[in-house]
């Protein structure tokens, strides 16, 4: 359970100076060994182990460490005025942020066979906050709202059209906070106006995806009906033939849960290295001369720049390619082999400056560039915050 305490108005949003007064992570939930890291703003990172057995434990562990004597940064519960939640899928049925009530939540429910491992954690830490924080409203903010301005033809796939109509089969994508965040962040940088923008976002970290941003709405990405397809990553395999699941299962002997681990959580950068799904360990290991290591890196990059080119053809141009994530942040040899071999699209990348560029917001780009490289270090929060405190004031 990863949370932030954002203190943010109409005022701070307007002048972007929203405060973070805390943020933090309990990890391990369900065990004895469960770990609470709490950084506030101002004062010293502090870690505790504890059993922990269940959310609604984790959040009254956290609350009280934010009103914490010592470190706490509210006086009391009652100083939180909102809480907002990210919840994973909303299928067609949301297309923005909303207060949840009980209607809201019987409509998660119905996306649950969407996104089975993620949609019931998201509302069990709903139900667990609701119950602790009674006054608060609470807001639903949805991984795939996002991506609902996709057209038709971008989200379809080329399968019997009733099977859309019956079971909701499309391309919805994922990521959708943090790519309107870095797409918002990346307008104030280049000066430009949502309607004279064309945004190329790549959110790379273990989990990667890449969304085509036209005037500020998403024209296509490279998830779809699941987080499964598009860019390798980590552990997931990213596109494939759909029929070497078919082949594979019948070769291995394998039965449909045991397919859905090997795509999910065997495949990727792990799956092709047969080391690691982290990409810092793989780039140490590629130096030593491992092959396979090397040969899932140049894959994942292959793939990312792939998209990049077909996106630019989609958007017919781009002003920025954006970099975010724990990989895209952080790792400058990932960036410059994703771009290497673009400069006839006029996008260039200053090797010094992508060298000295590790977590945080810079432009990489040369002067003789006509679209900008970007890295922004993203912040899913700030949007969740910013979109609870709207609906929140809708209300009043």
């Amino acid at each position: 359970m990863k949370y932030q305490l954002i203190e943010t108005s109409a005022e701070q949003i307007e002048s972007d100076s929203d405060r973070m007064l805390a943020r933090g992570a309990v990890t391990r939930i369900g065990t004895s060994s469960a770990q609470h890291v709490y950084c506030p703003e101002e004062g010293k990172k502090s870690s505790a182990v504890a059993e922990i057995l269940e959310h609604q434990e984790a959040i009254q562990v956290i609350l009280r460490a934010l009103t914490s004597k010592e470190s706490g940064v509210l006086s009391d519960a009652s100083g939180i005025g909102a809480v907002g939640h990210r919840v994973v899928h909303g299928g067609e049925k949301f297309s923005q942020s909303v207060l949840m009530d009980r209607e809201v939540v019987e409509e998660i429910e119905d996306c649950t066979e969407l996104a089975p491992l993620h949609n019931p954690h998201n509302l069990r830490g709903y139900q667990a906050a609701r119950r602790i924080l009674p006054h608060a409203p609470h807001a639903a903010v949805f991984d795939t709202a996002f991506h609902q301005t996709m057209p038709p033809h971008a989200y379809l796939y080329g399968l019997p059209y009733v099977l859309y109509k019956r079971h909701g089969i499309r391309r919805y994508g994922f990521h959708g906070t943090s790519h309107r965040y870095v797409s918002w962040r990346s307008r104030v940088l280049l000066s430009k106006p949502r309607e004279k923008t064309r945004l190329i976002s790549c959110h790379l970290g273990n989990g990667a995806s890449i969304a085509a941003i036209d005037r500020g709405r998403s024209l296509d990405t490279s998830m779809g009906f699941t987080p499964l397809e598009g860019l390798l990553m980590g552990t997931r395999c990213g596109d494939i033939d759909p029929s070497l699941i078919f082949f594979t299962m019948h070769k291995e002997g394998l039965v449909e849960y045991q397919m859905t681990a090997l795509l999910n959580k065997h495949s990727g950068l792990f799956g092709v290295s047969g080391l690691s799904n982290d990409m810092a360990e793989l780039l140490e290991e590629e130096k030593t001369g491992h092959e396979r290591a090397h040969l899932a890196i140049e894959i994942f990059c292959y793939r990312v720049k792939k998209y990049i080119a077909a996106y630019m053809g989609v958007l017919g141009g781009v002003h920025a390619i954006i970099f975010t994530g724990g990989i895209g942040e952080n790792a400058p040899s990932i960036r410059e082999r994703c771009i290497r071999g673009l400069q006839f699209a006029g996008v260039g990348l200053d090797h010094q400056l992508n060298e000295q560029c590790v977590g945080r917001e810079m432009d990489l780009s040369p002067g003789s560039a006509t679209a900008k490289v970007l890295v922004i270090p993203t912040n899913e929060e700030l949007i969740i915050a910013r979109d609870t405190f709207r609906l929140v004031e809708d209300l009043s």
